[in-house]
């Protein structure tokens, strides 16, 4: 363990015995050790799995279980927001798509000319949930047919009648 913390201070102090923080505050080489006590005996082991409280003392600190809750609250609530807000589209055999030139380079023009989305295309195929084969043409013909659902979008009812 001496061995381990003695490198953990080289590493935070590596110009000398005082080190400069994000605010501009200059702290000496000893008042970190609390902190870095912490950090070494809260973090898991890769030779055990376990951290070193937990091997000391049957168990592991309240403040790394209160930790592991704050975490899962704030996973829940970013979670159910998202599910509130979130519609995940849902995609047919034959539906009318547009697909996003984010990543295509081989369409001519300069680049900020560019429209956002290509198409229309048609869904020859569904490939799960996140992907679907498109029936591609044009100078997009050379182009790999998959494409996650994130770069793809119905095309508006209105519009479908004009392609026909």
């Amino acid at each position: 363990m001496i061995q381990t913390f003695e490198d953990i201070i080289r590493r935070f102090c590596p110009y000398g015995l005082e080190l400069k923080d994000s605010d501009g505050f200059t702290h000496n080489w000893c008042t970190l050790i609390p902190e870095l006590e912490l950090a070494y005996r809260t973090s898991i082991h890769a030779s055990t799995g376990k951290t070193p409280a937990m091997l000391e003392n049957d168990g592991t600190l309240r403040l790394q279980n209160h930790e592991n809750k704050s975490m899962h609250d704030a996973f829940e609530y970013d979670k159910q927001k998202w599910d509130k807000s979130h519609k995940t589209p849902e995609f047919k055999v034959e539906d009318f798509i547009l697909v996003s030139t984010l990543n295509f380079n081989n369409i001519q023009g300069q680049k900020k000319f560019k429209d956002s989305f290509a198409g229309p295309f048609i869904i020859k195929a569904l490939n799960g949930k996140n992907s679907v084969q498109v029936e591609l043409s044009g100078e997009l013909e050379n182009k790999h047919p998959p494409y996650p659902v994130s770069l793809v979008k119905h095309l508006a009812s209105s519009d479908k009648e004009l392609f026909l």
